[in-house]
């Protein structure tokens, strides 16, 4: 074939168009990419992965639903050896519950052999849960009023009146109070459930301002409780923090909730310390850290920036690094360097589970991180450049690398101190509560409601995270705060409190 001749314009014009093709085509790829993951978000599963022609389906046939697709693209997980732990017993009810013996005696009681009586030589157990139904009744108190017959001109004495409670002058004793609280925010039963329940189960009619307000009056004798587990959580030189969206209503925003959030400042072992603020800026973190010297352990977000005083120190997250490589690996399951990635993550992750397995000591696990994790890490940071070589800025592999390489001092602050954990996952699973809170009580009253609830979720966070039973430590001390001295209100608190 001869040879075709093109001008240099020509030519310019064709090395253009080739330029932008491959241009349109990478664009193309990341738009594919990003809609994919938004069908993973929307429809699948974390642990699943589903394929591009399960997803398709769901976008082209309306009337399909999506969890008909779930259980047609399940992915049946791999056999894993499963480690088999000691029981007491297979199924072992707990051993501190009262037993109740019931005697099942045998119909043949008569030997048909020599007409005498058996005797009982022993019995077959079994032991079945039972329960009796929550029980409502209404407590009179009578107060005596006194009079003498002989002089009534000395007047009428009235007996004294009984202590504090949590709701003065209310209608519902500590213990419905604590009661309608554990409901909500522990097993996450919105009011207007439990005013249903009450009514349809026990014939009890009860408005929800009344449990409303119960649940507020609650909340603001909580408030110096929280102060006094956020003056621990400062003065204890290490905070994983992190933050959550709730709706909340407002008179500015008619019509819609305003976007609140709830940050989380906790320790691991300690206490977790809720913040209510009603944005998300620098502000809040700001306040609440101020003077704050020690470490904080976050994710990169910018709010938590420029806060506290000049000497604390920044850790950074794995899970959240992990995460955006794994969100890599969702849109193209077949893309080896993000798995490359996440295998060289799981190593890392792999000797803090020997550590947490043996027990270690904070001294022992930042000697074994010293000789595993830093060339772990510096492998990981190897194999992140090289993939940030080749990877599109704007794709999901390529924003995991950036975020990865940004926050790579801080993600090394780790290895230098035992006591820093890898990740913030225990503080991010602190925020659970309000993740499931937003299902079912949906939003806050008010900002001020805000503050009082930030105040219960505190004590109820802490209570769980040094295990003790929150309905035995709330119908001790929420009854004693009303009266309770202001400067002694650190007895009371989780950090101190055992049973009686």
């Amino acid at each position: 074939m001869a040879a075709v001749t093109i001008s240099q314009a020509e030519y310019d014009k064709l090395v253009r168009g080739v330029e932008k093709a491959d241009r349109l085509e990478k664009e193309v790829g990341l738009l594919k990419a990003m809609l994919r993951l938004m069908r993973l978000e929307k429809y699948g599963k974390r642990s699943e992965k589903l394929s591009d022609d399960q997803l398709e389906l769901l976008e082209v046939e309306p009337g399909v639903h999506a969890g008909e697709v779930e259980t047609e693209a399940e992915i049946v997980p791999e056999a894993r050896p499963v480690r088999v732990k000691d029981h007491a017993g297979r199924n072992a009810l707990p051993a501190h519950l009262e037993r109740r013996e019931e005697i099942l005696s045998g119909a043949e009681r008569m030997c048909p052999c020599c007409g005498e009586a058996r005797c009982v030589i022993g019995y077959e157990e079994k032991e079945v849960l039972d329960l009796e139904p929550a029980r409502y009744f209404v407590r009179v108190i009578k107060r005596e009023k006194l009079a003498c017959r002989k002089c009534p001109e000395a007047g009428v004495v009235t007996a004294a009146v009984s202590g504090p409670k949590i709701v003065e002058k209310g209608k519902l004793s500590d213990a419905v109070v604590v009661d309608v609280l554990i409901k909500k925010y522990a097993s996450h039963l919105p009011i207007y459930r439990q005013q249903a329940d009450l009514e349809r189960d026990f014939g009890i009619e009860l408005s929800r301002s009344t449990l409303n307000a119960a649940v507020l009056s609650a909340g603001e004798l909580l408030l110096p409780m929280r102060d006094v587990l956020k003056a621990d959580l400062l003065a204890g030189g290490y905070i994983q923090a992190d933050e959550t969206p709730v709706g909340v209503q407002s008179a500015e925003t008619e019509g819609r909730n305003h976007q609140a959030y709830e940050f989380q400042y906790s320790r691991p072992a300690g206490p977790a310390v809720f913040d209510f603020q009603m944005s998300r800026s620098r502000e809040g973190p700001a306040r609440f850290l101020k003077n704050y010297g020690g470490i904080l352990q976050c994710d990169g977000y910018a709010g938590y920036d420029k806060v506290g005083a000049p000497r604390m120190v920044r850790a950074g997250c794995m899970a959240h690094a992990r995460r955006k490589f794994n969100d890599a690996l969702k849109v193209d399951p077949q893309d080896r360097e993000a798995a490359a990635v996440l295998a060289i993550m799981a190593n890392l992750y792999a000797v803090e589970k020997e550590a947490r397995e043996n027990t270690l000591s904070q001294e022992e696990r930042a000697a074994l991180r010293q000789d595993k994790s830093i060339l772990i890490m510096r492998e990981l940071r190897a194999k992140i450049e090289q993939v940030a070589l080749t990877a599109l800025p704007a794709s999901k592999l390529g924003q995991a690398c950036t975020y990865a390489l940004k926050q790579w001092p801080r993600l090394l602050t780790f290895l230098e101190n035992g006591r820093i954990e890898i990740d913030q996952n225990l503080c991010e699973n602190g925020m659970r509560p309000i993740a499931l809170g937003r299902k079912n009580w949906l939003h806050l009253g008010s900002e001020g409601a805000g503050y009082k609830i930030a105040a219960i979720l505190s004590l109820f966070a802490t209570c769980k995270r040094l295990g003790l039973n929150l309905r035995d430590y709330l119908n001790d001390v929420l009854p004693k705060l009303p009266d309770w001295p202001a400067s002694n209100v650190a007895d009371l608190s989780p950090l101190r409190w055992r049973p009686s």
